[in-house]
């Protein structure tokens, strides 16, 4: 699969930046050994950055999401999986999606409360967009309409169709 989309760049490469950015961003995730699975899943979390910033998210080097108390985002927290890619929003200040992270662990009982019901998952940084995604230019893509973010903007941990995730990677390379 990855050598058919080599293929097919070295082709459009000559004609558009764009995709030579793209396919750098292709070759970046897949020489850090990202395993691609057919059924992968996508997801976005948001964190309010002055509490917990993308930044701060790449010190720690693997963060655990917790702290989660919301029925639907914990839900979605259980259901994902290992290697499943993880779109990184900075809510209230910023509103804009600033990296790519994957699961490095799968759901586990959250540490910080003493209740089985409430679940927690490892992330660890992928990349850092080239350039931010706000709520403004998602709002305004026709495509991207029925988000989460946009349908359902309180919910902490939302599913992101693999259609969503690849139109908001592209905008971060647009004009970069």
């Amino acid at each position: 699969m990855i050598m058919t989309i080599f293929v097919f760049f070295r082709y459009r490469l000559k004609q558009f930046s764009l995709q030579k950015r793209f396919l750098k961003f292709l070759i970046n995730i897949h020489n850090k050994t990202l395993t691609f699975r057919q059924n992968m899943n996508y997801w976005l979390v948001k964190s309010e950055p002055f509490k917990y910033s993308w930044d701060d998210f790449v010190k720690q080097g693997i963060g655990t999401w917790d702290g989660v108390r919301n029925y639907q985002a914990r839900n979605n927290l259980a259901a994902m999986k290992l290697n499943d890619l993880v779109l990184f929003y900075h809510s209230n200040e910023g509103m804009e999606v600033v990296g790519i992270a994957k699961i490095v662990k799968e759901a586990y009982p959250d540490p910080t409360i003493d209740d089985p019901r409430w679940v927690v998952v490892d992330l660890t940084a992928v990349e850092k967009l080239p350039k931010t995604v706000s709520l403004k230019d998602i709002k305004s893509d026709q495509r991207l309409q029925d988000m989460s973010l946009i349908r359902n903007s309180r919910l902490s941990v939302q599913p992101v169709k693999k259609e969503e995730f690849d139109i908001i990677i592209s905008k971060s390379y647009e004009n970069h």
